[in-house]
């Protein structure tokens, strides 16, 4: 098909020959390449994880990338065997100088193997929270609550504590709650179940759980956990905190002020208190 096509005769026919089907070679290579990859990434979202199905995606268009760019080398006369001893040569150099890559790339093999967190879950790492965009051979990607993208190095990800708040499908929240030490501590326990048991996102099984943790400086301190699904977490929160401040309103049950005893070092004795009037606004005396 190439030899029917007339050139000048100062063109070099075999260099012509050459670039135009490196060019053929590229241009059907590179489309093929991505479609070939999107189709593979749509089959195996039916059946993997969408992390696994993105990381098949991106082994078949890496490689039919080397495919092609073999196929143009090739094609411009360069031979195989000495270039893949000269790129040893030079691997072995760039590992050297690339140790952190190097790093990174495996604790993301790790990463992609050990599934603690995947694209989409809520994770937590040192201080930072967001949804995992994705997980790439040197680094993951985060969108923060606020809309912004943070970079996480993958050894960084492998050396870290790192909370995944969406693993499982439900959570429980866990509220601080202080009523004033004049208040019946059952009767307290029954509101806030009941205030639970009206709340369409608090989950009955596993049922709230009511716990009193002791005496405070200035109230009865308890804790309540309940449990609902992992996406309604805020609004849960929001919904449970204001049912429960507007029954306490409704049944007269105090959440106290911190409280202060000043103590001026004698053990009977009443601390003097004394009453100014304050007479500012009387028209004073000629």
């Amino acid at each position: 098909m190439f030899a029917a096509i007339d050139l000048p005769s100062w063109v070099d026919q075999d260099l012509a020959m050459t670039i135009l089907r490196v060019l053929v070679i590229l241009g059907l290579g590179l489309p093929l390449a991505r479609g070939l990859a999107s189709l593979v990434g749509r089959a195996a979202v039916k059946r993997l994880s969408q992390q696994s199905a993105m990381v098949a995606k991106k082994i078949v268009y890496y490689a039919s990338f080397v495919l092609l760019m073999m196929m143009v080398l090739h094609e411009l006369g360069f031979h195989l065997a000495t270039l893949l001893g000269a790129a040893g040569i030079v691997g072995v150099a760039l590992g050297f100088a690339s140790q952190t890559s190097v790093s990174n790339i495996i604790s993301g093999l790790f990463l992609i193997s050990e599934r603690s967190f995947e694209v989409g879950d809520i994770i937590e790492v040192n201080g930072t929270t967001g949804v995992v965009l994705s997980i790439d051979l040197l680094s993951a990607k985060v969108r923060t609550f606020d809309n912004r993208v943070v970079r996480i190095p993958n050894e960084t990800l492998i050396k870290a504590d790192v909370i995944n708040y969406t693993h499982f499908p439900i959570r429980r929240l866990d509220l601080e709650i202080g009523v004033a030490y004049k208040e019946d501590i059952a009767r307290v326990e029954g509101i806030l179940r009941e205030v639970a048991d009206r709340n369409p996102l608090c989950l009955d099984e596993p049922e709230p759980v009511f716990i009193f943790k002791g005496f405070g400086d200035s109230a009865l301190e308890m804790k309540f956990c309940v449990w609902f699904m992992k996406e309604d977490i805020l609004k849960v929160r929001n919904s449970l905190l204001r049912e429960i401040k507007e029954r306490f309103d409704v049944e007269g049950v105090e959440i106290p002020f911190p409280h202060r005893t000043i103590y001026t070092g004698a053990v009977t004795a009443p601390f003097p208190v004394k009453v100014v009037e304050d007479r500012s606004g009387e028209e004073s005396e000629p």
